[in-house]
């Protein structure tokens, strides 16, 4: 397993991303079902055995905008092989605090993968990041791998390692 976790290390340091060791990411920082927009409250546990891309976003972020088609080609292709998008949207702009505002933005964005409203920013502050759009990859085992920040346009050299990345920890046995 130490080989397969470098091999990803690997992948994400190609993408630009400070290859470290996988650690134990925080639990989600929102637990009431008001919090969450196309499921129910999810948990780290509950997800233990997929692998998770989490994905910090904002609705005015033209950056984040640009990265929905990736993000939707990799839900199509990869869903069905034990991948899980859960979006995060953390507020960038004082309109992007409502969360009716996340709601209608969902909806006219045709999201329909489990959205967190963290408008106090609190799992953004407890994984440090720092920038919107912004890609956590959480493998089978439960660890995060890294955090991947920036737009990713479908083809473009850095979001194809990151696809790499995720890729590999597709393949990865379940934890």
């Amino acid at each position: 397993m130490k080989g397969f976790r470098l091999i990803v290390l690997l992948a994400l340091a190609a993408a630009s991303v400070a290859a470290t060791a996988p650690t134990a990411p925080p639990e989600f920082t929102h637990s009431h079902p008001d919090d969450w927009i196309n499921s129910p409250p999810l948990t780290l546990a509950s997800l233990k055995g997929k692998v998770v891309v989490v994905e910090f976003w904002a609705f005015e972020c033209d950056n984040c905008l640009n990265s929905r088609p990736w993000v939707e080609a990799l839900e199509r292709s990869e869903g069905k092989n034990g991948l899980v998008v859960v979006g995060v949207h953390t507020p960038e702009l004082p309109v992007e605090k409502s969360a009716d505002g996340v709601r209608k933005a969902v909806v006219r964005l045709g999201m329909h993968n489990p959205v967190m409203l963290d408008q106090d920013a609190s799992y953004w502050d407890a994984l440090r990041i720092q920038y919107w759009p912004t890609f956590c990859l959480i493998g089978r085992d439960g660890l995060n791998y890294g955090c991947v920040p920036g737009e990713m346009d479908q083809g473009s050299p850095r979001a194809t390692r990151v696809r790499s990345a995720i890729d590999m920890l597709l393949k990865a046995p379940p934890a």
